[in-house]
């Protein structure tokens, strides 16, 4: 019986340790940042908006428990997640949080609902119109992002340059953006810009990560291509 203990007892104390290392507002936002794709210490310090010492530490705890890795090119250090199956806990986790705070919910929609990026459209109609290619797809993420895998047929404009660049968008068709997923704001904020120009805007909550999670095509600006389903 003590031996059964022990050995219950160190399992679970290793699976705290993954537990433990998630349980961290500013790591699960690293996590969600690096499914986009790989990033230096410095580009993941800009998009969590911490210092790059505090950064630094929030990754060695989740390189301390294998959910990221790193790749050195010169003087920079590269983080990425350690293999798909971070990127899957991170959609299972936050399933389960849906399912069990409505508030997650809640407070998302009143954000969008500030910016006037609701939509009468529901996001399963706006998911269909991307898939068969009616509408026109602006990718608002930063540009090795984009890189690094984006939806088929996308349009790379980064937020930042996004009102320099809208003659490059038609009006004649609707405009769907998006970016790092459901709470990724770049989405709604361009999707502000865009219907204050005139253009028909949508935003999908869909990202990368829940577009492979699906199964579905993902394009990379090398011509790589992953997933069977168009």
């Amino acid at each position: 019986m003590v031996r059964t203990t022990r050995f219950k007892t160190a399992i679970y104390t290793l699976i705290a340790q993954v537990a433990k290392a998630a349980a961290n507002p500013v790591r699960l936002e690293i996590l969600d940042l690096l499914a986009q794709a790989p990033h230096t210490v410095e580009a993941v310090a800009r998009q969590v908006e911490q210092s790059v010492a505090n950064t630094s530490r929030h990754l060695q705890v989740l390189r301390a428990a294998r959910l990221v890795d790193t790749e050195k090119a010169g003087q920079y250090v590269t983080y990425r997640l350690t293999d798909a199956l971070v990127g899957g806990f991170m959609l299972q986790l936050r399933t389960l949080a849906h399912a069990r705070l409505a508030e997650i919910d809640r407070v998302r929609r009143e954000y969008l609902d500030d910016r006037g990026a609701l939509d009468a459209l529901g996001q399963d109609d706006l998911m269909r119109k991307v898939r068969s290619g009616e509408v026109t797809v602006v990718d608002v993420r930063p540009g090795p992002e984009f890189d690094a895998g984006h939806i088929p047929g996308a349009v790379s404009i980064p937020l930042g340059e996004l009102k320099k660049r809208l003659r490059e968008l038609p009006k004649h068709r609707a405009i769907v953006a998006f970016c790092r997923g459901p709470y990724c704001v770049m989405a709604a904020d361009a999707v502000a810009v865009l219907r204050a120009k005139g253009y028909r805007a949508h935003a999908i909550a869909h990202g990368v990560p829940e577009w492979r999670a699906n199964g579905w095509r993902i394009e990379t600006s090398k011509g790589r291509r992953e997933g069977a389903r168009p």
